[in-house]
């Protein structure tokens, strides 16, 4: 629990930082303290870099309640790995009860409290109320949450009567803090499982990776905390439609201790016995997901090793990760697609650098401007694209080929206006084309696998408002969808669930074996931009990241990177840009972002400002 407002009176520390500079060690007092009346706040630690860690101080003797309760707070926002120093600030049945890692609650501000009522101290039992706004939770599975409303919970305390000393007798579950606190102590990090879905497997057959991402305490030897989590299984949102290749019930074995890469980039990954026996194709999947967990995190890993009762099972390196599991969006483009002044689809590398380089129709029915577009999607490999006529009534689909004839429409749309007729088109990595039509009339979001063949209707339950653009992830498994309801335009994130025969449920799998398709539902939709009151574009940009054009109530318009939780992540946000209408970006970061504004296609290389490439719209890379 920690915060951001400054509390008043005489002063003593209550947490050190240590700066870790060339082996050098600097504790210095870092916040304070009031002897007596109402907490005010719980001071907030700046923002700092990664080598700062910051260490809690226990209570002092005869430490006034006010003190105790600041105290706690402060030490909660420490990098004490085991809270021990906040159980110091409890009663022994109350540090025996208290379970910080049920959830941390995130504040606007930190936790403000008041003595209720005040002056009983002479009693001997002395409550605070913490007070405060939330803005997010992150649960016992360490998964994010975007939350509003007020937060007040009851901390109780009671003085010794032999020592004199006050502790606290009751106090919440999990932990409480501010948001720069949070920002400070915690970091997003993908954990990796596999699509369960009869589509969850790459063209090659191999499986497709899917990331699941939590909060970890970024000073708290996040390698072990990312291995446990990644052993302890999915989130609860993402487990109908995932699987792992670590056995039931496989853990780290119970002498392990806290993890970390040798100077080789080498990882071993001791496990109980739950995995011994495991077979070599099953195990290598296993380091897959360890290797795509920790890709990010520091020292890096090159190679995991897996061993179970002090046994070798298998090891993998990331130049090998390949041929075992695939990640859908890792696959760099080769080309930038978009629709140029005559209404055909044409196309730039991906990696020019001309400030306007010419772009060249794309072979096929669909560069040779048979049909006037408005907007196009193209499939991963690059083979295939699909295209919305441009009243928006008809959706085709022709492959990238010299001389490739158009056919006719794969879906039509009977919406009155070119508004309320067909999306933008979208494609996953198992070629499946995804597309709604916001006819108001009859609202519906289509599924073309492997993009052609009797469009298959998506249920949506619980859908509040009319889809008005798609984008579906990589994986297969997620999916995002901008749904207007009165003036509004919400960013929401579905998940994509296959089953059984269309309107019949059964388990994933029988439509493969009886030739019947299967019934897809997108099922639990959630907010990833609940501050956004009018979402005009979006593109995914990672595994778990989208890049999102829109406005607050009453602000102007803005682009930013968002995590599909509704987190923000610590990257630095793109530049301002106006009158943004579509939006592309790539999850190989090599790879500018692009947009179509008043000024036509325009990019933002690494580093760089908006660059105007040509004139054109609707700017995709494949996907």
């Amino acid at each position: 629990m920690g915060g951001e407002r400054a509390g008043r009176g005489r002063r003593t520390p209550a947490r050190m930082i240590a700066y870790a500079t060339s082996g050098a060690v600097l504790l210095t007092g870092c916040a304070s303290m009031p002897d007596s009346g109402d907490l005010r706040g719980v001071e907030s630690t700046p923002r700092q870099d990664a080598q700062v860690r910051v260490f809690a101080m226990p209570p002092s003797k005869d430490a006034s309640p006010t003190q105790i309760v600041q105290g706690f707070l402060e030490a909660l926002t420490s990098d004490d790995p085991d809270y021990r120093t906040a159980r110091q600030y409890l009663t022994a049945e109350a540090a025996e009860a208290w379970k910080p890692e049920l959830s941390t609650t995130v504040l606007a501000d930190g936790p403000g409290a008041q003595a209720d009522p005040p002056g009983r101290e002479e009693t001997g039992e002395v409550s605070f109320t913490l007070t405060g706004d939330k803005v997010a939770t992150v649960d016992a599975q360490q998964a994010y949450a975007s939350a509003t409303g007020p937060y007040d919970k009851l901390v109780r305390l009671t003085q010794d009567a032999k020592s004199g000393q006050w502790r606290i007798a009751g106090v919440p579950q999990g932990v409480v803090m501010g948001k720069s606190d949070f920002q400070r102590n915690y970091m997003s990090v993908s954990k990796y499982y596999f699509a369960s879905n009869t589509l969850g497997a790459a063209a090659d057959g191999t499986p497709m990776a899917v990331a699941d991402p939590v909060y970890v305490r970024s000073h708290v030897e996040p390698t072990t905390q990312m291995v446990r989590s990644l052993l302890g299984g999915p989130t609860t949102w993402l487990d109908p439609v995932v699987r792992s290749s670590f056995p039931e019930g496989a853990a780290l074995h119970e002498d392990a201790g806290p993890l970390t890469a040798d100077d080789q980039g080498k990882l071993t990954v001791p496990l109980n016995g739950k995995a011994a026996g495991t077979g070599t194709k099953r195990c290598k999947e296993m380091a897959a997901q360890l290797l795509f967990t920790l890709r990010n995190l520091s020292p890096a890993v090159d190679e995991v090793e897996l061993r179970a009762d002090g046994k070798q099972l298998c090891s993998l390196t990331q130049e090998a990760i390949g041929t075992v599991a695939d990640r859908g969006s890792l696959n760099s483009p080769d080309y930038l697609y978009f629709v140029d002044g005559e209404h055909r689809l044409v196309r730039i590398s991906a990696d020019s650098d001309a400030t306007q380089p010419d772009p060249e129709p794309v072979p096929g029915a669909l560069g040779e401007g048979e049909t006037s577009l408005r907007s196009v999607a193209v499939s991963r490999d690059e083979r295939a694209a699909a295209g919305v006529a441009l009243d928006g009534g008809a959706l085709y689909v022709a492959s990238i080929v010299p001389g490739g004839s158009l056919g006719e429409p794969v879906l039509s749309s009977r919406g009155k206006s070119e508004e309320d007729r067909l999306t933008a088109p979208s494609w996953d990595a198992q070629g499946g084309l995804w597309v709604a039509d916001r006819d108001p009339a009859d609202p519906r979001l289509f599924l073309l696998e492997e993009g052609s063949g009797e469009p298959l209707e998506v249920r949506t339950p619980g859908l509040d408002g009319r889809i008005q653009a798609v984008r579906v992830a990589a994986d297969g498994v997620r999916i995002a969808l901008v749904v207007a309801k009165g003036d509004r335009r919400s960013l929401m994130i579905g998940r994509i669930e296959r089953s059984g025969t269309n309107g019949q449920e059964g388990p994933a799998g029988p439509a493969e074996k009886t030739g019947a398709r299967p019934a897809v539902t997108v099922l639990q939709m959630r907010p990833a931009t609940p501050e956004l009151e009018k979402v005009t574009a979006m593109s995914w940009t990672g595994d778990s990241r989208l890049v999102v054009v829109g406005r607050e109530e009453g602000g102007v318009e803005q682009m930013r990177y968002v995590e599909v939780d509704g987190s923000i992540p610590e990257v630095p946000q793109p530049a301002a840009l106006t009158g943004v209408e579509a939006v592309t970006a790539s999850a190989d970061d090599k790879m500018p972002l692009v947009a179509h504004s008043v000024d036509g296609i325009v990019r933002l290389p690494s580093g760089a400002q908006w660059q105007k490439v040509t004139e054109g719209i609707a700017p995709v890379y494949p996907g």
